[in-house]
């Protein structure tokens, strides 16, 4: 094969960094209603797959190892930073619960669809199921760590199946959770939620702030250091400990052990002054995108096949088993539509999506619901492992 077009480390960098900028920039510019439907995360990932394999960047670099190694992990801890289990469980109440009952579902899922239609598909689509799970329970950033964490390759199909299923129930399940907003009356009835819960629950959400102040440049100095730093200890640790094999699968993988001692020590931050730096969200969004195109860059999805349908058919009927537990916790919990509409949003689709089905709910709660799709991003990636591991379990 011909030497790429661009092949230098920094052209690489600047081709996947320019393609998530200019999407978000043609979003943010035109307000086209086709992002409502197709957000910019599918055409970040879909560019580098074609700009790969029609050569105008590599498949294969260096650059991309550099990345996979030190990149994830370090915005898993910048992005964990954010998570303030306090101030979420005081606004939302029993709604976290109902939100963790929604992990539930889509952990206990996993495994039932892919069961369903396991025969269709080749024996590594466990892995893909694991990665989807990540996404469905935390979000963009748990889905590339937990397709890490079960030794997902790059150039998999199955990981550009778990980003189209992704995209594709996305479509279905948000307008179901912005409709559910005329069914008000109904469910409060059907759960039976106490009729001053929607007050206190506004009172609440009205005193919260998520201002950090201004972001100055010390600010991102602060951020990088904690990155690499967690990073490169969390290897360092990673690589003592031994790998478990089970039937030839690597169950437990130094990859396995970085991501979730970086998981535990990102939350650990979370509890600190650290917690308080401005811009960390934002900083780590923008490393998630960056990683998301490199990932694309590395897939080949020339041979996409009928496997597609059957892993998209799987999908449905999991987020419809989500849809059976939330439904579950909030008639157990006693909870309101509203709340349930965002526990589902901050699981299915993350910090993304929870406050858009927030501000049609009830503008006051889009602060909380950030915070509640925080939590999805702390438990994101244990929960998702653990869906994988069902998943492969039943392979």
């Amino acid at each position: 094969m011909s030497e790429p077009f661009i092949s230098s480390y920094a052209g690489v960098l600047a081709v996947l960094a320019g393609i998530g900028a200019f999407f978000f920039f043609l979003e943010k510019k035109t307000g086209w209603k086709i992002f409502d439907y197709f957000p910019p995360l599918i055409f970040i990932y879909t560019f580098p797959v074609l700009f790969s394999n029609i050569n105008i960047i590599p498949s294969d670099s260096l650059v991309y190892d550099f990345m996979g190694a030190n990149l994830l992990p370090m915005f898993l801890v910048i992005m964990l930073l954010d998570v303030d289990v306090v101030a979420t469980v005081k606004v939302m109440g029993r709604g976290i619960f109902v939100m963790l009952l929604g992990t539930v579902g889509v952990v206990i899922g996993a495994p039932i669809a892919f069961l369903i239609v396991k025969s269709s598909l080749d024996p590594g689509a466990w892995q893909g199921f694991a990665a989807l799970a990540g996404s469905w329970i935390g979000g963009t950033g748990n889905m590339l760590a937990v397709a890490q964490m079960v030794e997902l390759d790059d150039t998999s199909l199955n990981y550009g199946y778990a980003v189209i299923a992704d995209n594709a129930v996305y479509l279905i399940w948000l307008p179901i959770m912005l409709a559910s907003k005329n069914l008000a009356g109904w469910f409060g009835k059907f759960t039976r939620v106490p009729e001053d819960r929607e007050k206190r629950m506004r009172e609440a959400a009205a005193e919260l702030t998520l201002d950090k102040g201004q972001v100055q440049m010390r600010h991102f100095l602060y951020l990088t250091f904690l990155g690499f730093a967690i990073t490169a200890l969390a290897t360092w640790l990673a690589g003592l400990i031994p790998e478990i094999t089970a039937r030839e699968t690597t169950i437990f993988s130094a990859n396995t052990y970085k991501i979730l001692l970086v998981t535990v020590m990102g939350l650990g931050l979370s509890f600190t002054p650290a917690r308080k730096i401005p811009g960390s969200h934002a900083f780590a969004m923008a490393l998630v995108y960056l990683f998301v195109a490199r990932m694309g860059a590395k897939a080949d999805l020339s041979n996409l096949s009928m496997s597609l349908f059957w892993f998209l058919a799987g999908a449905y009927i999991w987020i419809f088993i989500h849809g059976i537990f939330l439904i579950a916790g909030a008639r157990l919990l006693r909870v309101d539509v509203h709340t349930a509409a965002i526990a589902s949003a901050a699981n299915i689709g993350g910090a993304a999506s929870a406050p858009i089905v927030a501000a049609h709910h009830h503008r006051t709660l889009v602060p909380v619901s950030i915070l509640m799709a925080m939590i999805g991003y702390a438990v994101g990636n244990v929960a998702g492992y653990v869906a994988g591991i069902l998943c492969w379990w039943v392979s």
